[in-house]
């Protein structure tokens, strides 16, 4: 027997077993597979399998179904015709739907600014510690389990007709109301304000943030003489960067794809004037209203794309404006 075979067998003996156990060296210096290692992988498969299904049946596939729809002629009656790139063109010339892009961008770029300023208003007021802070946290943020709600939308609608609250509190003004969500100027602004009200997400998600800063940090800008205003840009905002950057990202991307608040407001018309028409709700009338599903597909993928180039943009430009602790 070789010296290099005594110290293999030796070997195998101090780890537990006589050579040719499982996870001991065989003959050729490599060591034995472990059947509960095998097992481990069927099980770990097994229960990765419905998540892999889902991907498959409900992700992956409809999507590509829709990426073929989009370059047909579909009505859901008749089998679907091919028509190339037709569906793409025609949106060039639809005015609706270029009144649907433009209604959208005015709605998420005025909504979400102000709903993450009222988020972390609130949050740096529940971070003073207040009493019952775990009540305040959870009032707040139902808004957020609620506002989608058609319940809420319908509440929505006549807190803003014209004989609803909002009429009701301005007469104790001696101020004049008006049917605001019938009325093209202000019809929009309503659903912007319901989003404002949705707050509590990112109230959440600010106030975890704020509870990680430092004490310390205000106490040294206390003795230089800094104020809280001066704290609040010097000290917050900088380490506050990453949290508003996550928030700005997950908001742009949900207020985009906004649809029962318009929906329910304007009865699914957009209306009045299409001042609350929605690109989703532009899309859902040409699939199921107008049985054009060919181009609602189509319009699908422009929505991606658009939310794809939204959330790339604001990734180029995080790095000019986020800080994180490296």
């Amino acid at each position: 027997m070789s010296v290099v075979s005594e110290l293999r067998r030796v070997s195998g003996a101090r780890r537990g077993g006589p050579p040719g156990s499982p996870g001991t060296p065989t003959g050729d210096g490599a060591p034995a597979a472990r059947p509960g290692r095998r097992g481990d992988g069927r099980s770990a498969a097994l229960f990765l399998a419905p998540w892999f299904l889902g991907l498959a049946f409900i992700t992956v596939g409809p999507m590509a179904a829709s990426a073929y729809l989009s370059f047909t002629d579909y009505d859901l009656l008749q089998p679907p015709e091919w028509i190339g790139l037709d569906n793409y063109t025609r949106m060039l010339d639809d005015p609706r739907l270029h009144k649907s892009l433009v209604v959208t961008f005015t709605y998420v770029l005025t909504a979400v600014p102000l709903q993450l300023v009222v988020a972390l208003g609130l949050a740096m007021l529940l971070d003073r510690g207040m009493r019952g802070l775990a009540f305040y946290r959870s009032v707040f943020y139902l808004p957020s389990l609620l506002g989608g709600s058609v319940a809420v939308a319908i509440l929505w609608r006549e807190v803003f007709g014209v004989d609803g609250l909002v009429n009701a509190f301005l007469g104790l003004f001696g101020v004049e109301g008006k049917g605001w969500v019938s009325s093209p100027d202000t019809a929009l602004g309503t659903l912007v304000v319901l989003h404002v009200w949705t707050f509590g997400a990112p109230m959440i998600i600010f106030l975890a943030g704020l509870r990680q800063i430092p004490e310390m940090y205000y106490e040294a800008a206390s003795i230089d003489g800094a104020g809280r205003v001066r704290q609040f840009f010097s000290i917050t905002v900088p380490l506050l960067t990453p949290i508003i950057f996550f928030n700005l990202v997950l908001q742009v991307i949900g207020a985009f794809q906004s649809f029962t608040q318009a929906f329910v407001v304007s009865g699914g018309t957009g209306g009045p004037a299409d001042s609350t028409l929605f690109y989703t709700l532009y899309l859902y009338q040409k699939g199921f209203a107008s049985l054009d599903m060919g181009y609602a597909s189509a319009m699908a993928w422009l929505l991606l794309l658009v939310v794809g180039a939204m959330t790339a943009l604001n990734f180029l430009a995080s790095k000019y404006w986020v800080f994180y602790g490296d």
